[in-house]
């Protein structure tokens, strides 16, 4: 990268910033539970005025929000992994996946690797991860399903969203996935939730920001198994916690106070990774 990518504020791209930091400071603060050496070489490759986040950095909360993005991405990845361990050819799809590597992470040598997001938000990934061999960076809105023509699945597919739903109106969740559900038979969808008092909480700045009252109609789920297998006769839905339903979190690098809040997070905030087994 010899050139680096200037990011001003206030813009569709300064969205890809936030969580490749925070990729970033997982790996400094938590480097036996997480690893993303392509978050730390992307901070490089890019011009943007991090001081701001530097400031806030080491405060408890923020260290907290840093495990809760590397947990996150460890739930996801292995949900990827179980699925690849049946279908060692199939498609890894990442769903807006601004500058996120966990489909590179994931790659056992033979799946295909997709990486779906808005067409300037590809556009920036193609300067600072161009796509590999086995792997296409596709520009698209998701609601938009022509994208799905664009997937081979002819050996499985897997699709997960990192942090991207809780944008969404319920109906489109439910639209676009009973419809990945009818065209990706035997394919899986993983992502992250939260209840409705989280989803408040989360979405609190930019539904202020953007003017939009409605909160009640952005997608959140207490009950994944009895809320969302009602969709579709094609879905099958369960979750486990978000933050100690895949690990314990009994590591070195996180303190007994964090696990408490893991804990409350995973309970009455009701945080957790959703799958949706689509059937055969």
């Amino acid at each position: 990268m010899s050139k680096k990518l200037h990011i001003e504020k206030n813009t569709v791209q300064e969205t890809l910033v936030i969580p490749l930091y925070a990729r970033k400071k997982c790996t400094e603060l938590f480097p036996t539970l997480y690893q993303d050496e392509t978050a730390a070489r992307l901070i490089e490759g890019i011009d943007y005025d991090f001081s701001a986040n530097e400031a806030k950095a080491n405060s408890l909360m923020q260290r907290f929000g840093f495990l809760e993005v590397a947990v996150r991405q460890n739930d996801l990845a292995w949900e990827v992994r179980d699925y690849l361990r049946e279908h060692p050819r199939a498609a890894v799809v990442n769903l807006g996946c601004g500058l996120d590597s966990t489909g590179r992470a994931c790659d056992n040598g033979t799946c295909l690797v997709y990486n779906l997001d808005f067409p300037d938000v590809i556009e920036a990934r193609e300067q600072l991860l161009p796509a590999r061999e086995r792997e296409h960076n596709i520009a698209c809105d998701l609601n938009d399903t022509s994208w799905f023509s664009k997937i081979d699945d002819s050996g499985g597919a897997v699709f997960f969203a990192s942090g991207v739903f809780y944008y969404f109106l319920t109906e489109q969740v439910c639209t676009l996935a009973c419809a990945m559900a009818e065209r990706f038979a035997g394919g899986r969808l993983v992502f992250d939730a939260a209840n409705r008092m989280a989803v408040k909480m989360i979405t609190k700045t930019w539904l202020k920001e953007a003017k939009i009252k409605d909160v009640g109609a952005y997608f959140a789920v207490s009950d994944a198994a009895a809320e969302l297998s009602d969709w579709s006769e094609h879905i099958n839905a369960s979750s486990r916690g978000y933050m100690l339903g895949y690990s314990n979190l009994k590591d070195p690098s996180v303190s007994g106070l964090f696990r408490l809040l893991a804990r409350v997070g995973d309970g009455a905030m009701g945080m957790q990774i959703v799958r949706l087994d689509f059937a055969s």
